[in-house]
């Protein structure tokens, strides 16, 4: 199958041309790498703040919980950005991955046409199938943290080639648009529009949290929590609290494993 490289030159120019010209320092695209998380992280004390690496293969890509993320090369968009959030309270801290689902359930749709919606807390979905994740890491504490975001997005994959049968590409999903520059400009504008709007209102989260609760499949499903320790919940999703927190009844989850019941996910 004939994979063509992502134009890099193409990427930088229409972010410049965009309404957020300003906000990225640097994009660089390279052949390959283990992690593009791992590579910013590793520089990010004295990288400029807004980076971006995009790899058109890695060796050691990871998503949540150290699972490995593994792709043919140029079959997908890794894609990793290096942010600061200064003065932001910790509590806050954890929307910045749930911001991240959210523009990408954005751009996907616009880019693509494709119904792209958010499993709790940043799966991307397309008929109950993932077609794309999303990791961030913390690499600098503090009053004024910076964190790395990676996204992972499926675009060329066969049947053969998913990682997993609950996993989609875009091509397989029917997608109008697979080309890979024009994805990853989509998926940096809408970040870039999502994450200024945050930061604009000083990092509150009502309106991000009402963004989040339009686009989440997880919520009215039956589901199936594995929390930390390999203790089980059970029951009906209810809603997000003010952390980003899934409640299930009137518990909330922080973090675990979500499994719909009613899905084919």
């Amino acid at each position: 199958m004939h994979r063509p490289p992502l134009d890099a030159e193409q990427l930088r120019r229409g972010l410049a041309e965009s309404n957020y010209a300003a906000f990225f320092a640097r994009v660089e695209v390279v052949e390959s790498t283990g992690s593009t998380n791992a590579d910013l992280i590793a520089t990010a004390a004295t990288s400029e703040d807004h980076r971006v690496l995009i790899a058109e293969a890695q060796e050691a890509g990871r998503g949540r919980h150290a699972r490995t993320w593994v792709s043919p090369p140029r079959a997908q968009i890794a894609l990793s950005m290096l942010v600061r959030l200064p003065g932001i309270e910790p509590a806050a801290l954890g929307w910045l991955p749930l911001l991240t689902g959210v523009a990408a359930v954005d751009a996907l749709r616009a880019t693509t046409g494709v119904d792209a919606v958010l499993k709790w807390p940043n799966d991307v979905l397309i008929g109950g199938r993932k077609v794309a994740g999303i990791l961030a890491e913390v690499a600098a504490g503090g009053a004024d943290p910076a964190v790395v975001i990676g996204i992972g997005v499926n675009v060329s994959l066969t049947e053969a080639e998913l990682p997993v049968p609950h996993a989609i590409s875009l091509a397989l999903a029917g997608a109008a648009q697979t080309d890979r520059t024009v994805l990853a400009q989509s998926l940096l504008t809408e970040f870039a529009r999502r994450f200024t709007a945050w930061r604009d209102a000083s990092w509150a989260t009502d309106a991000l949290a009402a963004a989040y609760r339009e686009r989440c499949a997880t919520l009215g499903m039956d589901v199936r929590a594995e929390l930390p320790g390999g203790q089980l919940r059970t029951g009906v999703a209810t809603g997000i609290d003010s952390a980003g927190r899934l409640l299930i009844g009137d518990y909330a989850v922080s973090a675990g494993d979500v499994t719909h019941l009613r899905a084919d996910y």
